[in-house]
């Protein structure tokens, strides 16, 4: 049976297996749309943050920038995977403890302000439509290349996918969903990375493999095969690419922005009691795991894979490197969805992958062969954990299972973002401060016409995403992190900050840090100057837009601070109900009011 057919097959069954649990699991109350109705056990619920949380960012880009930029994309790996032991230990227990259906609602009451919740709101919403965006490039990557069609059809049809299941089923369907989407994308990531370790290393523990010598008889180990095969051509070594101060501010913003998520703070709402939200982190996170310490094996393999395949031969023997009418299936059929490019800038017919960013050895080259620059002028790092199972030749049924993980991490991830949105709107908004007297019935409503209007802006913005999908993530991360993660880490352990300073904390934030974003990225316009281009050179002491949500996290609690100082103090009562949040006896029942 040909790809096409089996990928048809497999992704359908489980579009169909999701669609059915939600309707099997849709929603008939408020609580069951906001936190499926409180009674999650911590092992399912462990299981749905995963899969809530393994996005196309974890499953199709985090391997991909791994592949590229070797030891420097090290910080997505720590800082994904420590937001959770923040999350477990400081925000968790304690939000579980409070008991209220949203974060906002949370930061409201705290800070006993309409105005607080409301500014909660809009960072919300700030932050997951970004994050959202990067779901939507996965969609349309893994669509664009299996079901061979444009990019644009397969963001509609993972738009339509997420409508049916999120909408109708809320946090209940969607919990349920969730789980089914795990098991997918985690055979998906982990099947195929056996396949190829085996091919390369002859182990098969991918995570073992990485360190494992070449199982071509030589004694040379795989990163230094890779190492050698890359600085051949070229590029820097792949064991150290980056600077110390960026990764670690990286590190910290992917960090504090995990904890602060809206979408994966909900899920600890679903569960009966705290010591479940705890239980729910820590099997959260060991089902994160299994693929996290995946990830550097795949990325690796993958870039040795690539370059084995397109660039045959090291500079001095440009008779050897691939023709570009003999190269293989999977070029062609990356060719066709504009995410792989060749361009025969010499002329002479060859695949020429060099560095052209490096000025002598592409002096060099020139020099020896006429070489005209890097000839693969497109690569996206979106595209590798998904051919890699093509550029290793497995199995087509093989093939399929990626897509569907693929799909599967990416909708996942979607459905608890515009969930998070659609409960700002409806319950924070609506209920909480526009219409409060709203009946339960209208308020279900409004939160399923939230939702739809959450997917066809997400998909909107979808169709032009600025970056990688890992990149527009930590983005969104940034954002979470210089906004909303201060302002809950002080709502639980300081009783003295107050309204005003909780606010102008937020807000300072979130202005510093999108102004940062934009300004480095270059999409805002400073009169007087062209645009600056997104590189290091022109970073503010070398801080990525990705990493500035450290700096917009310090900004935001010294802000806090300051002002809580200069205005009247936290009311005494307010006081006294943080004390009782710190003492997690008891769960309570969520009430939403």
């Amino acid at each position: 049976m040909d790809l096409k057919t089996i990928t048809y097959l497999v992704v359908g069954f489980t579009f169909a297996v999701y669609i059915g649990i939600a309707f099997w699991a849709r929603a008939s109350s408020t609580k069951e749309f906001y936190i499926a109705g409180g009674g999650v056990h911590p092992i399912a619920n462990g299981m749905a943050t995963g899969a809530d949380w393994m996005s196309a960012a974890s499953f199709i880009s985090m391997a991909g920038l791994i592949a590229f930029n070797g030891y420097g994309a090290s910080a997505y790996l720590m800082g994904w995977t420590g937001g959770y032991v923040l999350l477990a230990m400081l925000l968790a227990p304690y939000l579980r403890k409070f008991g209220k259906f949203t974060v906002p609602e949370f930061i409201g009451d705290r800070y006993y302000s309409q105005t607080a919740r409301i500014v909660a709101v809009i960072c919300l919403i700030v932050a997951s439509i970004t994050y959202v965006i990067g779901q939507m490039k996965g969609v349309g990557v893994a669509f664009s290349r299996f079901l061979e069609i444009s990019y644009d059809a397969g963001l509609y049809i993972g738009m339509a996918t997420v409508f049916l299941y999120a909408v109708l089923g809320g946090m209940k369907g969607i919990t349920y969903t969730q789980i089914a989407q795990y098991v997918v994308l985690i055979f998906a990531y982990t099947i195929p990375a056996i396949f190829i370790s085996l091919q390369l290393t002859g182990n098969p523990l991918p995570q073992l493999g990485l360190g494992s010598t070449m199982g071509d008889g030589s004694d040379m180990y795989l990163l230094q095969k890779l190492d050698q095969t890359i600085t051949d051509l070229g590029f820097g070594t792949y064991v150290n690419q980056t600077g110390s101060l960026n990764m670690a501010l990286l590190t910290l913003s992917l960090m504090i922005g995990t904890a602060g998520l809206p979408h994966v703070i909900v899920r600890f709402f679903t569960v009966p009691k705290v010591r479940d939200a705890r239980a729910s982190a820590g099997w959260a996170l060991v089902f994160i795991a299994i693929l996290y310490t995946t990830a550097p094996a795949v990325g690796a393999m993958a870039r040795l894979n690539l370059t084995n395949t397109t660039q045959i031969a090291a500079v001095g023997a440009p008779e050897g490197n691939l023709k570009y009418e003999d190269r293989p299936s999977w070029f062609q059929n990356w060719e066709k969805t504009g995410l792989l490019k060749f361009e025969d800038k010499n002329g002479d017919g060859r695949i020429q992958y060099y560095n052209d960013k490096n000025a002598a050895f592409a002096e060099k080259a020139k020099a020896e062969f006429g070489w005209n620059g890097n000839e693969l002028v497109t690569v996206d790092a979106d595209i590798m954990v998904l051919a890699n199972p093509e550029i290793a030749k497995l199995p087509n049924w093989v093939i399929a299972l990626v897509a569907a993980g693929g799909l599967a991490a990416a909708l996942s991830t979607a459905a608890g973002l515009l969930l998070a949105i659609s409960s700002a709107v409806s319950h924070d908004l609506l209920k909480g401060v526009f219409v409060k007297d709203i009946s339960e019935k209208n308020e279900l409503m409004a939160s399923r016409i939230a939702m739809a209007g959450a997917i066809l802006v997400a998909g909107y913005l979808g169709l032009h995403p600025p970056g990688f999908a890992a990149q527009v993530v930590a983005l969104a991360f940034g954002i979470a992190a210089a906004s909303l993660f201060p302002v809950l880490m002080m709502g639980i352990f300081m009783k003295s900050m107050n309204r005003q300073g909780a606010v102008t904390g937020m807000l300072v934030g979130l202005i510093t840090t999108v102004v940062y974003i934009f300004v480095y990225k270059g999409w805002f316009f400073i009169p007087g100057t062209n645009n600056l281009p997104d590189n290091a050179a022109n970073w503010l002491f070398g801080i990525s837009p990705g990493s500035f949500g450290a700096v917009g996290a310090l900004l935001n609690f010294i802000a806090a601070v300051i002002v809580s100082k200069m205005t009247a103090p936290t009311p005494e009562h307010i006081q006294h109900m943080v004390e009782d949040i710190r003492i997690p006896r008891g769960a309570g029942t969520a009430t939403g009011h």
